[in-house]
């Protein structure tokens, strides 16, 4: 095993050094999952050198982890390309865990309510290392709509989401996701933490984040977090759209109150659901 390597596993990151003395961990499981997580929107095609490189695992164990996710019909192989893409196994997955999401459903007609209201976009999203996924969406009909879609992937960092995710977390739970940002781009690191901390404060006196042409030039957005089962799990949810008619003002003293209105109804709803 590399010592120290950290793995990105949903919404933690473990070191492998902790994980090598569980003996209920299964190392080479873990190492499968790693291998799909290299794919993203601008990586369709991966080889095995690539896959090698981006997770640090031996070449040799790559070309095995790589076939059997073929003949289990997670990766497809290009002949012509030599290199691997997704397969739908993985979309097969995706819509599972999207039907037993039920916080998409109980949240969709008040997200839609307050997408039609404000001409934004609304949406409830999943951390995955330092990025968030879409896994709801909610759009208004004005032109200046921010068009994403179930699946998209925001930068935990600078969107609006990943800051009112982080900012609900205890500070313990916090710091390893700060280190993998400030590791994957330590040149920008010194104004993104002050991105962070000035969304901190923002979560500390309104109970939700901000975020203005951040991750987008032309997006700003307002996020809050979404406290389920118990408190015990935290999905962010966010209402966003054009920087142009999103200044400071409207996301404080309009979308910010109006989405934490949406999220307490959720919460309430989804906790009388859980009990």
């Amino acid at each position: 095993m590399v010592g120290e390597r950290v793995l990105a596993f949903g919404e933690l990151y473990v070191s492998e050094k902790k994980v090598e003395k569980d003996r209920n961990f299964v190392t080479a499981l873990a190492r499968g999952l790693e291998i799909l997580r290299c794919f993203g929107p601008k990586d369709e095609y991966l080889g095995n050198a690539e896959l090698a490189s981006r997770t640090n695992i031996p070449r040799p164990t790559v070309s095995r982890m790589t076939a059997t996710l073929t003949q289990l019909g997670y990766l497809n192989y290009s002949d012509n390309l030599e290199k691997y893409r997704l397969g739908s196994g993985v979309l097969e997955l995706g819509y599972r865990y999207l039907a037993s999401e039920s916080v998409r459903a109980v949240a969709r007609p008040y997200m839609q309510e307050l997408a039609d209201a404000t001409d934004c976009m609304v949406a409830i999203g999943t951390v995955e290392g330092t990025t968030v996924t879409y896994i709801q969406v909610c759009h208004g009909d004005g032109p200046l709509v921010l068009r994403l879609s179930v699946g998209s992937q925001v930068p935990l960092a600078t969107s609006a989401l990943g800051r009112a995710y982080l900012a609900a977390l205890p500070v313990a739970q916090r710091q390893p996701y700060l280190q993998r940002i400030k590791k994957e781009d330590p040149k920008a690191w010194p104004q993104v933490e002050a991105g962070l901390q000035e969304a901190f404060a923002d979560y500390e006196k309104h109970g939700f984040c901000l975020a203005e042409g951040e991750w987008n030039d032309d997006v700003s957005g307002v996020a809050v977090p979404l406290y389920l089962e118990g408190g015990s799990r935290i999905l962010p949810m966010n209402c966003g759209g054009s920087a142009l008619r999103l200044n400071r003002k409207v996301l404080v003293g309009n979308l910010g109150p109006r989405l934490l209105a949406v999220a307490e109804t959720v919460q309430t709803l989804m906790q009388e659901s859980f009990a």
